[in-house]
């Protein structure tokens, strides 16, 4: 174990990788819980998605630990489960079976790009600062999620004023959907009066979950939830009740109607009947591969640089060797096959998870804490039956702070050089006010452009940029006159 795993090289040992994988477990544990609260509201069955999310974290996890050797575990994006839900599904109309295949295609492509190197043109592509507008407008979009969750933010909606809602005629009975977000017109948001019990458990959870992670509490996200479920039994929020139907056995049965729904007739066989939905479906792909790519590389070499476990040479040959022979190329090998499993599995993309920062910082510094990491995860699969039991109230705090969190991103932009602040405002802003990571994307690409061509700064933009801004572009003048 210590020749394969390369312990002494990497001055660690068994213990200290062991203390360090059950640090990342206890922090990363919380995202099953979240996973089917999120996913569920698209119809997927909650238990099977409790579940898939389990399969893939184990799978990704512990091939990310035997291949690449480095302790990075991997479990479904936050980012991505809102967009998967709340765009894709609710935004773009698309059926849960459909989005899974777009989830599937997003992994096949990005293996294609890893493996051919072509992520290093998207990478030195697209400007720093709009790689940062993105990851901040994430953050955003999940914050905004968080606190419409939570029911800190209601949405009054005047039928009169809305004649269709997602096509479909507007009956007044969406009022509390997120659909009604998306209506063209008649909602007006306004802030809570906190005279709900599940307001004020959401209020308290937020409050509990501040307090512990201002504090560095190991395991925060964790004990809030678990906390914010057990207050909100006397206050009628939490039904503490299992509800039949509910065991493990039967997580598996639903599990079976949910695996491998991306290659039948209502995934990929459905996702290309018409120019509409195949524009959709192409920008979708290529919105969540770009999303993801940057996200995985930005995790990686932000933990891993800092702590020596990708060496200067590792560095290196990233950057210019062709094959895949450091590090960082493997991980992005794992990440890319993981998102792809996810999607067969399903459950929305996989991303190599910020929370192995405190898996390093306990002294990780190989796969081994990982293999650790991964046999807690396995464990989980034994509250399954629980998942129906933990309200809402008690996962919205969580996604308002891992939003908070990703917004730190925003440090890394000038805002006061107006060249600049433009398209990563318009980036942010469209993303979470649009509900669509896409949108926001293709607002901050399109605006850069313009920007640049007004100052005389045609240098300035690659022709990876200019490529897909153009299709964007040709999708938003073919959605206006459909």
């Amino acid at each position: 174990m210590s020749n394969f795993f390369k312990l002494t090289e990497n001055k660690t040992t068994i213990r200290r990788e062991i203390v360090a994988g059950m640090t990342t477990f206890v922090s990363m544990a919380y995202i099953f819980f979240l996973n089917p609260q999120i996913l569920g509201q698209a119809g997927i069955p909650q238990q099977a998605v409790f579940l898939a999310a389990i399969l893939v974290a184990v799978f990704g996890t512990l091939f990310m630990g035997l291949f690449a050797n480095v302790p990075f575990a991997l479990a479904p994006g936050i980012g991505m489960q809102a967009y998967f839900t709340y765009t894709i599904v609710f935004g773009f109309g698309f059926t849960w079976q459909q989005a899974l295949a777009i989830v599937f295609l997003v992994g096949v492509v990005d293996i294609v790009i890893t493996l051919t190197h072509g992520r290093r043109a998207i990478v030195k592509g697209i400007p720093e600062e709009l790689k940062a507008a993105i990851g901040g407008g994430i953050g955003m979009f999940v914050t905004y999620i968080g606190l419409k969750n939570a029911g800190f933010i209601n949405f009054i909606v005047d039928p009169d004023n809305i004649k269709t809602l997602n096509n479909k005629p507007f009956t007044g009975k969406e009022t509390d959907s997120i659909h009604a977000i998306l209506a063209n017109g008649g909602v007006t948001p306004e802030l809570a009066k906190f005279n709900d019990p599940a307001v004020l458990l959401a209020l308290i959870g937020f409050i509990i979950l501040v307090v512990l992670v201002i504090r560095k509490v190991p395991g925060a996200f964790l004990i809030t939830l678990i906390a914010a479920t057990i207050i909100g039994i006397p206050m009628g929020v939490t039904n503490p009740h299992i509800q039949p139907g509910t065991s493990i056995g039967s997580a598996f049965g639903s599990l079976g109607h949910v695996f491998g729904q991306a290659f039948g007739s209502n995934g990929i066989g459905a996702l290309f009947t018409d120019w509409h939905h195949a524009s959709l479906a192409i920008i979708t792909i290529f919105a969540m591969g770009l999303t993801g790519l940057f996200d995985a590389i930005g995790t990686l070499i932000g933990i891993g640089n800092q702590t020596g476990i990708f060496s200067k040479k590792d560095t290196q040959a990233f950057e210019s060797d062709n094959g895949i022979n450091s590090k960082m190329d493997r991980a992005l090998v794992v990440d890319t096959f993981t998102t792809a499993f996810a999607g067969i599995a399903g459950t929305s993309n996989t991303t190599t998870f910020i929370e192995s920062a405190t898996g390093v910082a306990a002294g990780a510094r190989t796969g081994l804490a990982n293999i650790v990491t991964a046999i807690g995860f396995a464990l989980m699969i034994v509250f399954a039956p629980f998942v129906g039991v933990i309200p809402t109230a008690a996962t919205s705090p969580l996604l308002i702070l891992v939003g908070i969190m990703m917004m730190g991103e925003f440090k890394k932009v000038s805002w006061q050089n107006l060249e600049v602040a433009i398209p990563a405002f318009f980036t942010s802003v469209f993303m979470a006010f649009s509900y669509s990571i896409s949108y926001g994307i293709a607002a901050g690409f399109l605006l850069f452009i313009i920007v640049k061509v007004a100052l005389g700064k045609f240098k300035d933009i690659s022709p990876v940029l200019l490529i897909v801004s153009l299709f964007f572009l040709i999708n938003f003048i073919v959605l206006a006159f459909m």
